[in-house]
């Protein structure tokens, strides 16, 4: 390979790159469906992704699997044929997009005890979630009941860079999933509410839960954010950027994607998060460009700390 490239012109060697870019996809998954031994599925899914040269990260729970992964298109091809020979995952929907494995550091199998992490007070139905919308439902829906209330599943650094419009959207200032749990508190259980994530698996676990507490109608966004962007692009009820959780750190679905979050030095408009050069806060936040290449830091205190140390 290295030997190809070096016999190439600057021009040929960067659409040689970008033919190998092309060759590779992301995909984005999820399976809520009973699993009685995680344990064996996660040897399995391990031992697959490792042969199929596959980087990303798994979930797997006694509620299903959740996953991100990326590789070479042939491999991601294999890896959803052979999960098709699963009885329980064989009619798991995959959602595409651009990217590589690089843009995961490295392969990642777990079981957990919950598929997400809600920490819910009690038991409830995980596998009981309301109606989901496709993307045109919720287009429409919207268009239709511009007061509705829309509720963004996300962490607030999420939201910060892209968000659904409407006269009522509520962006949680949350850092963890399971902190949703005290926003709920606020929301009337008596009137529709539109709910929705990246990939749909927050907002649908979300969806079960908030049918357990006695809301009377939640619709999750089917394939999540992901769908929906792909279909409409910038020109619908969606503004900004999704964030995502790997190295590219966010989708863009047009040329028009606009940058709607504040950069936290000047203020200015910018889609680009950093993780703060103190090493003991590590935040992630957002700064622009310009601000970036002279204090890639939260705050004054973080500065004089990362200076220092």
């Amino acid at each position: 390979m290295s030997n190809i490239l070096k016999s190439l012109t600057y021009s040929s060697k960067t659409r040689f790159v970008t033919i190998l870019d092309e060759m590779n996809k992301i995909i984005l998954y999820y399976n809520f469906t009973p699993v009685e031994d995680p344990e064996a599925i996660r040897l399995w899914q391990k031992n697959l992704c490792e042969r199929l040269d596959l980087k990303g990260r798994i979930i797997v729970a006694e509620q299903g699997i959740n996953g991100t992964l990326g590789g070479n298109i042939d491999d991601v091809k294999a890896y959803i044929k052979e999960m098709k020979t699963y009885p329980q995952f064989k009619n798991t929907q995959y959602k595409w997009s651009e990217g590589t494995g690089k843009d995961f550091p490295r392969l990642s199998v777990k079981v957990r005890p919950e598929l997400i992490t809600l920490k819910a007070d009690e038991e409830f139905d995980v596998f009981n979630s309301s109606d989901g919308f496709s993307p045109e439902q919720w287009h429409e829906y919207i268009e239709q009941n511009p007061d509705v209330i829309i509720l963004d599943a996300r962490n607030d650094y999420e939201s910060d860079i892209g968000a659904f419009k409407g006269k009522n959207v509520i962006k949680p200032q949350i850092g963890a999933f399971k902190e949703i749990k005290d926003e709920l508190d606020k929301l009337p259980k008596d009137q529709p509410i539109l709910t929705y994530c990246t990939g749909d698996v927050r907002c649908e676990y979300l969806s079960a839960y908030m049918t357990h507490k006695g809301f009377d109608e939640v619709h999750h966004l089917k394939g999540g954010i992901v769908k929906y962007g792909q279909q409409y692009g910038d020109d619908g009820f969606w503004e900004g950027k999704c964030f995502t959780f790997d190295n590219r750190l966010k989708l863009e679905f047009s040329d028009d994607s606009a940058d709607i979050g504040d950069c936290i030095h000047c203020e200015a408009k910018t889609s680009n998060h950093i993780n703060c050069q103190n090493i003991e806060c590590n935040r992630l936040v957002l700064v622009c460009e310009d601000c970036a290449d002279n204090m890639s830091v939260c705050s004054e205190g973080c500065l004089a700390l990362a200076t220092t140390g």
